[in-house]
Formats: structure tokens, C-alpha cells, sequence
């Protein structure tokens, strides 16, 4: 289910902070924590999440 969620995600080795927006959290998270996609969360492994909140829409 489509939910726009604004996102904080940490690293445990070096306390890196990463926010992120989507519309599918659960999909997003698991691409981090597997490292599927390049870019900043996988070069500093920024895996874990801490925070989220869900929006009515992507705008608000």
C-alpha cells in the first residue's frame, strides 16, 4: 500500500543520519539494509530506522 512517509535512517558504527521520502516504506528500508541501491545510505551503511511519519500526501 502506497503511504508517503518521510523517513531517518542511522548508522550504528558511526551515528551517520540519512532522511529520505517515499510512498512505500517497507520496500525502501529492506533496499537499504540490503544494500541494493548505490549512493549515499550504502557507502556510509546507513541501515538502520529510527523514525518515520506518515503523510496524507507527498506535498504535505
Amino acid at each position: 500500500m502506497k503511504q508517503p512517509c518521510v523517513y531517518l535512517l542511522a548508522s550504528k558504527r558511526n551515528g551517520t543520519l540519512y532522511v529520505g521520502v517515499t510512498s512505500r516504506l517497507v520496500q525502501r528500508v529492506w533496499q537499504h539494509k540490503e544494500g541494493v541501491a548505490e549512493g549515499f545510505t550504502k557507502e556510509h551503511g546507513v541501515k538502520t530506522l529510527v523514525w518515520y511519519e506518515v503523510h496524507e500526501s507527498m506535498e504535505s
